[in-house]
Parts: structure tokens; sequence; C-alpha cells
């Protein structure tokens, strides 16, 4: 009976190694797409229809909720920032 410690012919004791070669190239394909592919919730093809912290939307809306700017003021630059960029939220 051959062993995979037998060192006449046998594969010998390497052959354990393939199962962890092959984790290893596992946990990187997996970390690569992770840092690439798979960012969250806001992937590549994920688009999210509220504005981010830096959009035009939310800069308007930050100045008129600490007062910079009064409702006329706000009503007017948020239609033409409508018709510049376009809404994308379903209200």
């Amino acid at each position: 009976m051959q062993t995979l410690a037998n060192w006449d012919g046998g594969p010998g004791p390497w052959i354990l190694f393939f199962p962890l070669i092959w984790a290893a190239v596992v946990i990187g394909v997996v970390t690569l797409l992770r840092r690439t592919v798979w960012r969250g919730r806001r992937g590549l093809w994920a688009a999210d229809p509220r504005p981010s912290g830096d959009s035009p939307l939310a800069v308007l809306g930050r100045r008129f909720a600490s007062g910079e700017i009064d409702e006329d003021e706000y009503w007017r630059r948020l239609s033409v920032l409508d018709e510049q960029f376009g809404r994308k939220d379903g209200a």
C-alpha cells in the first residue's frame, strides 16, 4: 500500500500543498474582486438616487436648511438643477 509519505516513486508529502495553493488562489481572487467590483452597496453598477454629499442638490439643500438662501431662491435654483441634471428619484 502506497502512502503519501512514501518517497520511493509515490507523490510524497508535497502533494499536501496543492490544497493550500488552491486556497491561496481563491482567497486572492475574492480579495481582488472585493476591492474592485464588489464595493458593498455602492458598487460599479449601483446607482444611488439620493444626492451624495458633494452633489449640487445636496449643497443646495444644506444651504437652504442652514438659512443661507430663502425658499424662493431654493425653488428657483432647484428648478435650474432639475433642468440641467434631472432628478433620478421616484418621488
